[in-house]
């Protein structure tokens, strides 16, 4: 923590949260935001919140900034946790992975942009980054409301020449075309011609070639004009409505417009040794074609996906030369969906989160317990919820719904959508995450024959079973795929291996989508679970894209599915803060003199050890073998507090010593072992002899040195415990002495006597209840001093009062709270005068019954002075039960 954010802007790491509740990590979630902080940690874990403008936080001197740093040395950043992953790498020659979710418009995308910007800018030949491909398909054909499609749609029809656009049978207008109509009509704040040509530019600096370029180019045309063909039925014969689109995409493809036309209108299928073309029906057409444009740009996305890495791979790699061939994944997935409609997608979408969900709760576990058993520190279980259940409902084999949808596609005759739903009823009718209308009469929310509900981690979604059957189909024919591998275009060609295969050879039934989804998600996890992950949350702020509005509902529904309080949980479970103590020394040294500016004890974490007990923190750490843990945020609060204190009084001495030198020296110079060779030069005569006045300087400097190293000296040796008590009986000492016979300096000073060392039995058992309300209305830490005391009215003798004259000798100690002041005399009376701004004073005579003449005159004083020299806030006079005196330190 070299470096700490003003609370001003909330707090930095939502586990230093004072409570884990939804409402105080909304409300630190809305400051930071507001106050344009859009990154906080959860531990390891980077919250980013999209800012929807432009920020200067991503250049080369930020870089510089982060580089090499410690996660919390500097402000939560996305290159903070890039930094982390590389460094994880480097020092375990671990492959490491970086793990961005978030829903659409979040800012994933751009997330991964700039932690791929950083690796790139700090990475060594030794190292490379990894793509790690996982998108969503259905959005290359439909988009929720208020979404675009991929930005490479609308890029190329901004940002192309009119030759390339007419080259492709393209116009500008992106709402002519039917796949990314809807995100045509929104206003975007992406300059869609600008990226074209940086995204161009890109392509051809990591080394892909002119024809590669125009063959991704010619692709995502096909797309489009694929999304324009529409058919009917004439009799019995399916048709294609505007024909001359085939020939468009049969030229963008590289192939024949007949064998294009066929592909969309028929289906080959081989019977025993006879084969067979089946036609489609208008839905089937309509189906296969979407299948075919989401196929095509899936294999597309893979494909530079592939080239890219195998560009950044080191070429002739030598472990001798290079060490360890490690990898950074960076994978940017799909958030949770919830919406009005949720179908086929939705569900796919929803089991991947709910599969990451579980590996991230897992992994952060892991991690945690790891830590504790290197460090030594005991391990408590830990509560958690535990999605397994979910994960199994969805993909367990032969029980899940997958299974149940995979052997409805599989039956024979036709099978429709309510009957899968039936099924789903009649095996999970008793799953306790699993509901429907049938197994619910009485929740309308819920449609007959239509809906069924998932209680998932991140809330219930309800789900249409229209489309599951069709969806879930291999509507990719093979004779799509033989059409491209069979393309004259060398690059489609390369995308299509699997249609090599004639429709002869292809004997063994396709998989379906559902299963395929399913298979590369374990695929991944098990990727995964082989990295050291790090995680980045997006979170979108709003609907409207603005800059300004935080949309407290909106961020809380995503805060829920991603799981952050869960997160913020599960790492304040244990301890909320660790760090070695080689940095806490360099960051808290300063705040005790047992470690300012160096400790002389036989190691770092005996050093911590003494900084943490003379604080009085010792309840509330442990301590590893090479990391002090803190258990609560609130110590480590007070560190800060006492840490930033303790700078502004280093830097206000530094400014006030006057040298009769040209320079001045500063406390490193001091402290440096040159120092007293420096000193001994002024009165060697092989240097020279210096002017009388610099000689006297340096002798009466180097005698005060020697009495401070002296003193500091003897007072390590004092144990922290007594230290305050010895304090103030110097200060008594120092102020009294001369002028008053007693001041108690042979006695044990108590300090707090009324709950320590009761005079009066019956008042002192409702002090500390009224002492504990004092504490939280006036906000002060510790009583300084108590006693039982009796007011005198003015000058006139009490009963107890031996000496009525009080002598002027005053504490000029200053005291903002209206305390300017106290008098004492010099007899052997017990007689304090309080001295106020308002010239209200307060005499009272201290009470003692244990024993009677025990004088603690000299202790109010010295506790007085000892803290007024020490803190830099004042001390308040509170008002503790009748006949009974407090002081309290604030």
């Amino acid at each position: 923590m070299a470096e700490q954010e003003s609370l001003e802007f909330g707090k930095a790491d939502f586990v230093l949260m004072d409570a884990v509740t939804m409402p105080e990590f909304m409300a630190n979630l809305r400051l930071r935001f507001e106050k344009g902080r859009i990154y906080t940690f959860i531990g390891e874990v980077v919250v980013s919140m999209n800012p929807y403008k432009n920020l200067n936080i991503y250049g080369r001197d930020t870089i510089e900034q982060y580089k090499g740093r410690e996660l919390y040395e500097r402000p939560p950043h996305l290159f903070a946790i890039a930094d982390a992953a590389y460094k994880a790498m480097k020092r375990r020659s671990k492959d490491t992975c970086i793990v961005i979710s978030g829903e659409s418009g979040a800012g994933k995308t751009e997330a991964s942009k700039y932690i791929m910007q950083y690796i790139a800018a700090i990475t060594n030949p030794g190292q490379r980054a990894e793509l790690c491909p996982l998108f969503p398909q259905s959005r290359v054909i439909v988009q929720q409301p208020g979404e675009r499609s991929f930005h490479s749609f609308y890029q190329l029809l901004q940002g192309g020449s009119e030759q390339l656009l007419r080259s492709l049978h393209l116009q500008k207008d992106a709402s002519a075309y039917s796949y990314i109509c809807p995100g045509a009509q929104l206003k975007c704040s992406i300059n869609d011609g600008a990226e074209f040509k940086a995204v161009a530019d890109a392509m051809k600096v990591i080394g892909f070639k002119q024809e590669e370029i125009q063959t991704v180019y010619k692709i995502v045309a096909a797309i489009l004009h694929l999304g324009n063909l529409k058919f009917y039925v004439d009799g019995d014969t399916p048709i294609i409505e505007n024909s001359k689109l085939v020939s468009v995409i049969a030229e963008l493809l590289s192939t024949k417009a007949e064998l294009v036309e066929k592909a969309l209108l028929f289906r080959t299928v081989a019977t025993g040794r006879d084969v067979i073309d089946k036609q489609h029906t208008e839905q089937e057409a309509t189906y296969g074609r979407d299948a075919f444009a989401k196929a095509i740009y899936e294999r597309l996305f893979c494909w530079i996906v592939t080239h890219i890495n195998d560009v950044i791979e080191v070429k002739n790699y030598d472990t001798t030369v290079h060490g360890k061939n490690t990898v950074i994944g960076v994978l940017d997935i799909y958030g949770f969906e919830i919406f009005d409609n949720n179908s086929f997608e939705q569900f796919c979408i929803n089991y991947c989160n709910e599969k990451l969900q579980q590996l991230f709760i897992q992994l952060v576990l892991k991690q945690e317990q790891e830590e504790y058993q290197r460090e030594g520190i005991p391990w408590k279980h830990i509560d958690y919820f535990n999605n397994q259940v979910i994960v199994d409902l969805v993909e367990q084999q032969h029980k899940g719904i997958i299974a149940i949808l995979d052997d409805a596609c599989m039956n024979v005759g036709k099978v429709t959508d309510e009957m899968f739903l039936e099924a789903l009823n009649s095996k999970l009718g008793k799953h306790a995450h699993f509901s429907s209308r049938k197994l619910c009469a009485t929740d309308k929310t819920l449609e007959f024959d239509r809906d069924f509900r998932i209680k998932h981690y991140a809330g219930d979604v309800i789900y249409s079973v229209t489309g599951f059957i069709d969806k879930n189909k291999d509507t990719l024919f093979q004779d799509f795929k033989r059409l491209m591998y069979n393309s004259s275009n060398p690059v489609l060609k390369m995308m299509w291996p699997e249609g090599k295969l004639s429709i002869t050879e292809v004997t063994k039934r396709p998989l379906t989508a559902a299963t395929l989804f399913k298979n590369s998600m374990i695929a991944l996890v098990d990727n995964l679970t082989l990295k050291e992950p790090y995680y980045v949350r997006c979170i979108k702020p709003n609907d409207k894209k603005s800059p300004q509005l935080f949309d407290e509902e909106r961020c809380r529904h995503q805060v829920e599915y991603l799981g952050l309080l869960e997160n913020v949980r599960v790492r304040r479970a244990g301890f909320a803060y660790r760090q070695s103590y080689e940095k806490f020394l360099h960051r808290y040294k300063m705040i005790s003199e047992f470690t300012w500016p160096n400790h002389d004890l036989p190691s770092d974490k005996e050093a911590v050890r003494k900084l943490i007990e003379c604080h009085g923190f010792q309840h509330d750490v442990a301590y590893g073998k090479t990391k002090l843990f803190i258990r609560t945020p609130r110590t480590l609060f007070t560190l800060e507090e006492l840490h930033a204190k303790m700078l502004v009084r280093i830097v206000l001495f530094l400014q006030k010593v006057k040298l009769p030198l040209p320079h001045k020296l500063s406390s490193s110079s001091l402290n440096h072992p040159c120092s007293p060779f420096c000193l001994s030069c002024c009165t060697d005569s092989r240097f020279g002899y210096p002017p009388g006045l610099l000689c006297r300087w340096c002798l009466a400097a180097c005698s005060c040195f020697a009495g401070r190293w002296r003193a500091a000296e003897l007072i390590r040796s004092v144990p922290p415990e007594v230290l305050p008590q010895l304090r103030a009986k110097v200060a008594a000492m120092e102020l009294l002495k001369g002028h008053r016979a007693d001041i108690g300096l042979q006695r044990a000073w108590q300090g707090n006597y009324i709950a320590l060392k009761p005079d009066r039995a019956q008042s002192s058992g409702s002090f500390t209840p009224v002492a504990n309300e004092l504490k939280r209305k006036d906000k002060y830490m510790n009583i300084l001093f108590s006693c039982h005391v009796r007011k005198v009215t003015g000058l006139g003798a009490s009963r107890d009062q031996t000496d009525s004259h009080l002598d002027q000798q005053d504490i000029n100690t200053e005291c903002p709270e209206g305390l300017v002041g106290l008098s004492v005399s010099n007899g052997k009376d017990q007689l304090v005068v309080f001295h106020t701004k308002d010239n209200k004073d307060l005499i009272v005579c201290l009470f003692s019954n244990d024993p009677s003449n025990d004088s603690r005159i000299g202790e109010l004083v010295g506790v007085l002075a000892s803290h007024f020299k020490r803190s830099v806030s004042a001390p308040a006079v509170g008002a503790a039960p009748v006949g009974s005196g407090a002081l309290s330190e604030h």
